[in-house]
């Protein structure tokens, strides 16, 4: 790898080059991408994205991308940055009014990209609240030319109830396949609110009550405004504002749905919007100066410029012998690949470290930054953690002819041993740990059966075991085949059901297919249960895999939200080989989640299993009373993780705790 002759400090796409960056904001550091042409060559003009809050970030992760790479590829160079307790960005006060940083966020971004680029004028492109914030921070700067609203936030009032509504609508959905839909948010501040996982504290709420920009006067500066095509929320505003003065031009196109509020496995980057902002941005340069210039930064000092691409991090006991250590990494196999390295306090001695995939299509920092919280934490406890994307996701490259966002890529296992390649080489770690949530936890899998060099793997509700080339995510998976079972049962007795059946409106076929296969799947299961016992080696068996990796001395460790398919499947497909290995594979179940983990307090016992499983030193001894729960095994003499409660978790194979 060392021999790589690609520059392993960006990301190059086409024309335009992306560069990971950290920059000050009120005392915080921000983590960020500076996207510049690769021939120096900028315009005097630069453009600043502000994402939106939350599930709508993750899900449009790529179409920002395209938009700062499409700017760039103009001559305008573009900064793309997460807000302060966001992303890979440093955490925040869970009580501060996110809405006052966050404007404070954006106003740092404006002059960090004025100072590494040189540009007088600059363009603030906002998506939902991302185009509040820019609002915010166009009316207290005077270096912003011009603003690109899309589907702006523009009473929060009006926003609060859709977040509420839609938070709604999802515990409605869980509640249908045996999810609480309650919410119990015992580990969030007084007044705090979660939405799909991600948190806006008591200020922030009502400081965001309080905000309707239809009734204060129209931004200095010129406005494009984006609206969806099937839903045009911002046009009265729009009309209104064009009545006041004439720099107002509003859009109605389509790609919002596609872009914002799809899982980013299926994400889609809004073209036309792309094309809008584009044409928006010509405009303005043709109003400035037409020529590019070579890029002539603002001189900083000496001692910022070394320090600026890494984030220092408060250790244990905030003193100074326990700072932590965050930096962008690449790495490279036929794709230059990307992720965040937490190092724990200088002088650490023990040589662990733990590699997080990512879930799904969702960049490296988790679902729910999850990941963040993880590294951050383990790190404290002496772990060298990399979250990291695969090839094609998040913030990596992508290979020639691969598709977007595939989420089970055949090329994957080379990813992971790329990677590990690099913890091996860099940190000289010998006792490496993999882990991830779903499509993470099967790539975790795969590579500890592929002999990869692992020591333990963290799978969190794989929802299958195998992959075939071929298949798509569209395709009815195993996991359908044991899920959807009981959803039909349940549905027998729905007269809303009979009536879509018999308007045509039920795919009978696809109904039929899903019970054969149950059929089927559990005659395979007794046939390979059989087949172990007296050693005849099937393809593709699950028992026999994990057989082998405790064999090796492989730890795999299993959570499972209740009533995830992939519980029933592991079941089914490897029969009673868990009971057996009890010594080296445990399973839990964590009762009134949903698959992510949106829940705050099912995070907090996730994280602590998690926790607990990668600190115990000692591997799982048999118990003679199977209704017990095991005790948390210490590491290295450090007493057990008890930053939360895992009451409501359970270990052992199969067992639960009503």
């Amino acid at each position: 790898m060392n021999a790589d002759s690609r520059d392993l400090s960006k990301l190059v796409s086409g024309t335009t080059a992306a560069q990971p960056i950290y920059f000050d904001s009120s005392g915080a550091k921000l983590f960020g991408w500076l996207h510049q042409p690769l021939d120096g060559q900028i315009s005097n003009l630069g453009l600043v994205i502000c994402k939106p809050f939350g599930y709508e970030a993750m899900c449009s992760h790529t179409s920002l991308r395209v938009f700062a790479d499409a700017a760039a590829e103009l001559g305008v160079p573009a900064l793309r940055f997460d807000y302060c307790g966001t992303g890979d960005s440093s955490d925040t006060d869970p009580q501060s009014n996110q809405l006052d940083v966050w404007a404070q966020d954006v106003s740092a971004a404006v002059a960090e990209l004025q100072r590494r680029c040189g540009v007088e004028r600059v363009c603030l492109l906002g998506v939902r609240l991302g185009g509040l914030l820019a609002s915010l921070a166009a009316s207290q700067s005077k270096s912003v030319a011009s603003l690109i609203l899309i589907a702006p936030v523009i009473s929060g009032r009006r926003y609060i109830r859709e977040l509420r509504m839609t938070q709604l609508a999802a515990q409605m959905g869980k509640a249908s396949v045996g999810a609480a839909a309650t919410n119990d948010p015992m580990t969030l501040a007084p007044g705090t609110s979660e939405f799909s996982g991600y948190t806006l504290s008591a200020a922030t709420l009502v400081n965001l009550a309080q905000i309707d920009f239809a009734a204060l006067p129209a931004p200095a500066c010129e406005l494009l405004i984006i609206d969806a095509d099937n839903h045009p929320a911002s046009r009265g505003w729009a009309e209104a504002l064009a009545a006041q003065h004439s720099r107002i031009k509003y859009l109605t196109l389509p790609g919002l749905v596609g872009m914002l509020i799809t899982a980013p496995q299926f994400a889609q980057v809004p073209h036309e919007m792309v094309a809008a902002m584009n044409d928006w941005l010509r405009q303005s340069l043709s109003h400035q100066n037409p020529r590019p210039h070579p890029i002539r930064p603002r001189s900083p000092d000496s001692e910022s410029a070394v320090a600026e691409n890494i984030q220092l991090l408060p250790g244990v006991d905030q003193t100074s012998d326990g700072i932590l250590t965050e930096r962008p990494v690449f790495f490279a196999t036929d794709a230059v690949l990307f992720g965040i390295i937490t190092e724990p306090r200088a002088g650490e001695l023990r040589r662990r470290a733990v590699i997080l995939l990512n879930p799904g299509a969702d960049c490296h920092i988790g679902a729910n930054r999850m990941h963040v919280s993880l590294a951050r934490r383990w790190a404290r406890r002496g772990y060298i953690v990399l979250r990291m994307d695969l090839a094609g996701l998040g913030d990596s490259g992508k290979r020639p002819g691969q598709p977007d966002n595939e989420v089970f890529s055949p090329s994957a296992l080379d990813d992971v041993r790329a990677a590990i390649e690099f913890i091996h080489s860099r940190y000289g770690v010998g006792d490496i740990t993999l882990g991830g949530l779903c499509s993470g936890a099967y790539h975790s899998l795969r590579a500890a059966v592929a002999g990869l060099q692992v020591h333990r793997i963290l799978l969190v509700n794989p929802e299958n075991y195998f992959w075939q080339d071929g298949m798509s995510l569209g395709d009815l998976q195993l996991a359908d085949v044991v899920r959807n079972p009981s959803l039909y049962r349940m549905r027998v007795r729905s007269a809303a059901a009979w009536m879509r059946l018999f308007s045509g409106n039920v795919n009978v076929w696809r109904v039929m297919k899903v019970f054969i296969n149950r059929l089927s799947l559990a005659v395979e299961s007794v046939l390979r249960d059989l087949a172990r016992r007296v050693r005849i080696h099937l393809p593709r068996d699950l028992g026999s895999e994990l057989e082998n990796l405790a064999a090796r001395g492989v730890r795999v460790v299993f959570i499972f939200a209740r009533g995830e398919p992939g519980m029933d499947l592991l079941k089914l497909q490897a029969g009673s080989t868990v009971k057996r290995l009890r010594d080296h594979c445990s399973v839990h179940v964590i009762d009134n989640s949903d698959h992510t983990f949106t829940r705050s307090d099912k995070r907090a016992a996730l994280e602590t299993i998690l926790s607990n499983e990668l600190f115990s030193r000692n591997r799982w001894g048999p118990r003679s009373n199977r209704d017990t729960a095991p005790a948390v095994l210490q590491m290295d003499g450090e007493p057990p993780d008890s930053d939360h409660d895992a009451s409501n978790s359970n270990a052992g194979l199969y067992r639960d705790r009503s």
